[in-house]
């Protein structure tokens, strides 16, 4: 036993010694503990689409939600912008939805002789879709230029979009009457593809019981705004800045490299999902107050980025193989860096 007194007070002083980080994110942390504040107030469980949506607006990109009916997923991209003090913009994607509807039209001034432009839902802060696999090819294609580079451009002129600018989407991936498949270049553009499931028995009975005690009340005016939009480009600013190490670059590179070799795999993901998977790695650092990122932000961040951006073979499809199951395969056998 060791007796020696500066010795006992030299190791309380190693026990106590901690990493400071080089960016303060205690801000960024509480502001997100205040967002699922909010939402829980509404929504039972869905912790893990809770915490994706939350880091894509960090991330500053895109999320497509998937689930089958009634599991909240509209309800939930709502209440999210309701935390924001920022413009909220819902649209209803129908068959005969047109890209003049999205985006806006020119339309004839009688008093000024002169063609004035018509500003469309699109231009918001925060952009809800609701079954956006509804629309034909030629209304998902208005999309494509305001997702990738947040303008659009109409009769020769260009109109930026506000930041932040963010859009939510929501499909059903059971029901094919009346729907059509996403083009490729559509779902790379988005940043999450967030499979929502049913919620547990334990969940199940406390949705019931809220709702029963609620009544006629209206959920949505729970929900209070936590954050607003000079707030949201100061962290999605301190996400970036968000040290990775090179070893794990090449660990991000290696997973997707291996996309492209998979013989599972009939198209493999682009560069484009090299940097979405750093950029959520980052933001799922920062949700943990580190200002750098591990080995498991990028595992967390790779499903979601991937499972949308790869196609499985129809032979493997046809024997119930999916990307999500590819994807967790590629990432264990490949060597964590360390």
């Amino acid at each position: 036993m060791n007796n020696d007194p500066n010795l006992n007070q030299a190791e309380n002083q190693e026990e106590k010694v901690f990493f400071q980080n080089r960016i303060d994110l205690s801000e960024l942390q509480n502001s997100v503990a205040a967002i699922r504040t909010e939402l829980h107030k509404v929504i039972i469980g869905q912790k893990d689409m809770i915490n994706l949506l939350i880091a894509s607006i960090l991330a500053n990109g895109h999320s497509l939600i998937e689930g089958v009916p009634g599991i909240a997923k509209t309800i939930s991209a709502k209440l999210i912008a309701r935390t924001m003090s920022v413009d909220f913009s819902r649209i209803q994607f129908t068959p005969d939805l047109m890209p003049s509807d999205i985006l806006g039209t020119s339309v004839f001034n009688l008093k000024t002789s002169e063609f004035d432009f018509k500003y469309g839902p699109i231009f918001s802060n925060i952009i809800l879709i609701d079954e956006i696999n509804r629309s034909p090819a030629k209304t998902q294609a208005a999309l494509f230029e305001v997702m990738e580079e947040r303008q659009i451009t109409i009769d020769g002129k260009t109109y930026h979009m506000e930041s932040p600018f963010l859009v939510f989407a929501t499909q059903n991936p059971i029901e094919q009457e009346g729907t059509y498949r996403l083009p490729e270049a559509q779902l790379d553009r988005f940043l999450f593809k967030i499979e929502v499931d049913y919620p547990n028995l334990e969940e199940e009975i406390r949705i019931i019981e809220t709702h029963h005690e609620r009544k006629n009340a209206d959920k949505l005016s729970d929900v209070k705004p936590v954050i607003n939009a000079e707030q949201i480009q100061k962290f999605q600013n301190q996400v970036q800045e968000i040290l990775i190490e090179k070893q794990l670059v090449s660990y991000i590179a290696k997973i997707v490299t291996q996309t492209r070799e998979n013989p599972f795999l009939y198209l493999g993901a682009s560069p484009r999902a090299s940097l979405a998977i750093m950029s959520a790695s980052k933001a799922f650092a920062a949700m943990q107050g580190r200002d750098f990122v591990t080995p498991e932000d990028i595992k967390r961040s790779a499903v979601p980025v991937l499972n949308h951006m790869v196609i499985v073979t129809p032979e493997k499809e046809m024997e119930g193989i999916s990307a999500k199951q590819v994807v967790n395969q590629i990432i264990e056998n490949i060597e964590i860096p360390r």
